[in-house]
């Protein structure tokens, strides 16, 4: 549609005019998607053209205390932080190893379990791997990021390690934020890029910024850590992303609110489980003074002056309350990847429904376990075994390397087993998959199930009379 100055052109530069007409054509065509478009009903919607880092840039420290606090404070944070981390790590994600001989892999797996599922592997000596696994998890969820420090160790002054290195958690309010560059290299929120954008170091200070109980050094002192001394464990939902962000930051601002609304409706309750009584006074002025209704029993009868009138309070209504409370926690269920009933309310659940509900949820588990837990936390510790076990092998007589480090989620609890495990074998007999892969996947160790089986074989296959307890000898000795 054209107005006076689209005629105006046309009137003066005809070519020109039919040029301006037909762009203008064009752009209305291009321009039909509602969400893009400008009016009252996309008004205050936010749309910047940052990069992942940048976007939380200047609010991601905010939102990593925001997140600690609520998890601290907000009962449905704390589920959604609980639920994910039991899911994800459970019992643990356990270590195996792959040799040239059954006897190797024994050896080698008795190295693995005296330095990794033991508290030697911390360096502060509390948890054994499953546990630094679960703190990692946790702290993933709460600050969006974590960072693992490798430590080395000398074995002439630490004895009892099987390998020479112990792992440091750390939160990323360690990355000193101050630098900006080291030589030619420029440092973004504490961390190092080389000339192609890799992390190529890390600047920590030495103690926790917020540590307020440590008297003795400085806790803004820096220093330098090369890469290869640094996991760092975050989720990557865009491209070139480097930094993590609070997995409840999509719905902190839900959560707020409906803490703040449950407590609104508690003191709601509380009032509205109050009873109180008013006396009107006489046509004389007198005013009862109360001392006969301090207690009203069942069946009283209580004596008002000539021209006292008594009324009761009339407390609020508690309406709507658990649907609104419903419909909340669903959404923040929805934004944290979980179910609803997995926050603890099976009112309505079927097996169907749960069973549905229960594998959506489980593909999102399985993500975060290979990629997060796996891919990036297990892989580099993994690295890192083999390496420190090359390093010092000779020395103190360790059996010959593994080729591999294999991980193995803990086991899926089973919703059907009797129809469930059935699958499994003739998935199995079919030769849809290996044994040992569906082994894997229902939460088993194929090697600690081949050297079981073996044992039981075994024992099964020994001589009666070693199974027999030996016979009660009388008082003569026969």
């Amino acid at each position: 549609m054209t107005n006076w100055l689209d005629k105006a052109i046309l009137g003066v530069a005809p070519e020109r005019g039919v040029k301006r007409i037909a762009a203008k054509a064009k752009a209305k065509v291009l321009m039909n998607y509602d969400a893009a478009s400008k009016g009252r009903r996309t008004h205050g919607w936010k749309a910047p053209a940052t990069n992942a880092d940048t976007a939380a840039g200047h609010s991601r420290k905010q939102l990593r205390f925001l997140s600690r606090d609520m998890i601290r404070n907000r009962s449905l944070a704390a589920r959604g932080q609980a639920v994910v981390a039991g899911n994800v790590v459970g019992s643990g994600i356990m270590p195996s190893v792959r040799a040239e001989t059954p006897e190797a892999a024994t050896k080698a797996m008795d190295v693995i379990r005296d330095h990794l599922l033991t508290p030697a592997l911390d360096a502060y000596g509390v948890e054994a791997l499953p546990g630094l696994q679960r703190q990692v998890m946790n702290t993933v969820f709460s600050d969006g990021e974590v960072l693992i420090r490798r430590r080395m160790r000398d074995l002439r002054y630490e004895p009892d390690l099987r390998l020479p290195f112990q792992v440091q958690l750390m939160e990323v309010d360690h990355l000193d934020e101050t630098i900006t560059s080291h030589g030619q290299n420029e440092v973004i929120e504490g961390i190092e890029y080389g000339p192609t954008g890799k992390a190529v170091a890390y600047h920590l200070y030495d103690v926790h910024p917020g540590d307020g109980l440590r008297l003795k050094g400085s806790r803004f002192t820096s220093r330098r850590v090369p890469a290869q001394q640094i996991i760092h464990v975050r989720r990557i939902d865009r491209p070139g992303q480097m930094r993590g962000v609070p997995w409840l930051a999509p719905v902190m601002m839900t959560i707020g609110e409906l803490s703040d609304y449950q407590e609104a409706q508690i003191l709601k309750q509380r009032i509205a489980s109050l009873l109180a009584f008013f006396v009107e006074a006489s046509d004389d002025g007198q005013v009862f003074n109360g001392g006969q209704l301090e207690e009203v029993a069942p069946g009283a009868i209580v004596g008002l002056a000539p021209g006292q009138k008594m009324t009761s309070s009339e407390p609020p209504k508690v309406d709507g309350y658990p649907d609104f409370m419903r419909e909340g926690i669903r959404t923040i269920a929805t934004g944290l990847g979980l179910t609803y009933e997995s926050f603890g309310d099976l009112t309505g659940v079927n097996f169907s429904s749960g069973r549905m509900g229960r594998m959506e949820m489980d593909r999102f588990i399985q993500v975060w376990q290979q990629q997060l837990i796996i891919g990036q936390m297990c892989a580099g510790i993994g690295r890192w075994t083999l390496d420190a076990w090359r390093l010092v092998r000779e020395a103190r007589r360790l059996p010959p390397v593994p080729s591999v480090l294999d991980w193995t989620p803990p086991r899926r609890p089973l919703i059907d087993p009797s129809k469930e495990i059935g699958a499994a074998v003739d998935e199995i007999e079919a030769g849809l998959t290996s044994r040992q892969r569906k082994q894997r996947e229902m939460g088993y160790d194929p090697d600690v199930i081949a050297r079981e089986r073996a044992e039981d074989a075994a024992r099964d296959g020994a001589p009666a009379a070693s199974q027999t307890p030996p016979t009660q000898e009388n008082d003569d000795g026969r």
